[in-house]
């Protein structure tokens, strides 16, 4: 092969998923008979989740429900950071941020990964929130995805622009 290929890894939300999600949630809320009388809602807050709610259990049961949008929706709950409820005038309030991108710590142990148990004459670089890998052979970039899907990380991997 002439060239090399490569492939990026980024964490990445897909943002219409999680907003019709919500709406999801949002809307079996309105509808459910266990969350009627209760003030539970929920909402966006700029980047992050906001759900509130008359009482601890009840605002967690509706972080439960958004959950489970989610995952049929396609969108990892390794993007969630959800805080400890506060109690804000008569209800409790769940903030619950979206982390995207890769930090940079995360970004040096996937690529230490690749390095040390992918095949030899793969290359990892981060640039940024994100990683890029490169090989010769494209049956080397498959091999490394194959390892990275088996491993368990704490943050969302998706793998992008392979050519």
């Amino acid at each position: 092969m002439p060239s090399e290929s490569s492939f990026d890894i980024v964490s990445k939300i897909d943002r219409q998923e999680a907003d019709n999600a919500l709406n999801q949630a949002a809307k079996e809320i309105s509808t459910r008979f266990d969350f009627r009388g209760v003030g539970a809602g929920i909402s966006w807050s700029g980047e992050a989740v906001e759900i509130r709610a008359n009482s601890e259990e009840r605002a967690k049961a509706v972080l439960d429900v958004f959950k489970e949008k989610l995952v049929k929706r396609g969108v990892s709950l390794k993007h969630l950071d959800p805080a400890d409820p506060k109690l804000s005038g008569k209800e409790y309030r769940l903030a619950v941020a979206m982390k995207e991108g890769i930090s940079q710590d995360n970004a040096k142990k996937v690529s230490k990964i690749i390095r040390d148990e992918g095949p030899k004459g793969v290359k990892a670089q981060v640039q940024g929130e994100e990683l890029r890998v490169s090989s010769k052979s494209r049956d080397d970039l498959q091999s490394v995805i194959s390892l990275l899907k088996s491993k368990d990380f704490d943050f969302a991997l998706q793998y992008i622009n392979y050519r």
